[in-house]
């Protein structure tokens, strides 16, 4: 897609994809020599950007830089039009691979029931195994400042009970009446599984081949 402006009063046009995404093509090369890829992939050597233009003209393709800070620039004879299409597809699929990971938090009490608890518990772990992190925390009310152990117990518990479905980001500490821990998804795969236990053998049967 082209637009026109004016300079000094001579209108020019410039080619608004190529703005957006800083990739010089065609007249906009400025080196003095460029390293010539064909589209097909075959090497034409170090030529003039003004030499590899006219080759690429001819063919009704475009000049398209597509290695700026090698020395001598890269530059592929291709469709202009195409080489966004991809480069926009490629960041795309790359996009949709990445993870955002967030932190979820899940709250206890220091009077939380063994139901309750077996809930949060069963939170956390669900969180972790969609890869978010854990925000487990606990707050004292009142009185409770005095019985810190208590909590301590309630994290440190549910830290034990998550298993390898997370590891201890940020262990346990206070700030001001709140206790609170980090978990993170635990990134180990593919753990080699124990072998199951040996079924027991009858008295004064042979012992199994190795």
């Amino acid at each position: 897609m082209q637009a026109r402006a004016a300079v000094g009063g001579i209108p020019i046009a410039f080619d608004k994809r190529s703005a957006k995404s800083f990739t010089r093509i065609n007249d906009r090369i400025r080196a003095r020599e460029v390293r010539v890829i064909d589209e097909n992939g075959e090497q034409l050597g170090i030529l003039p950007p003004y030499e590899a233009l006219k080759i690429a003209r001819e063919r009704g393709l475009d000049l398209v830089e597509v290695s700026p800070n090698a020395v001598p620039p890269v530059c592929r004879i291709q469709d202009y039009g195409r080489f966004l299409y991809e480069k926009e597809k490629s960041e795309r699929a790359a996009r949709k691979k990445q993870k955002v990971i967030t932190v979820k938090e899940v709250k206890f009490s220091v009077t939380v029931d063994e139901h309750d608890y077996q809930t949060k518990k069963n939170q956390a772990v669900r969180f972790l195994n969609d890869g978010d992190k854990v925000k487990a925390s606990l707050r004292f009310r009142g009185r409770q400042m005095a019985h810190r152990e208590l909590g301590y117990n309630i994290i440190n518990r549910l830290i034990q009970d998550v298993g390898e479905a997370g590891v201890v980001e940020f262990v346990p500490r206070m700030e001001g009446p709140i206790l609170h821990a980090i978990l993170a998804p635990n990134k180990k795969q593919d753990a080699p599984r124990p072998k199951p236990p040996a079924p027991p053998q009858a008295p004064g049967a042979p012992p199994p081949q190795a």
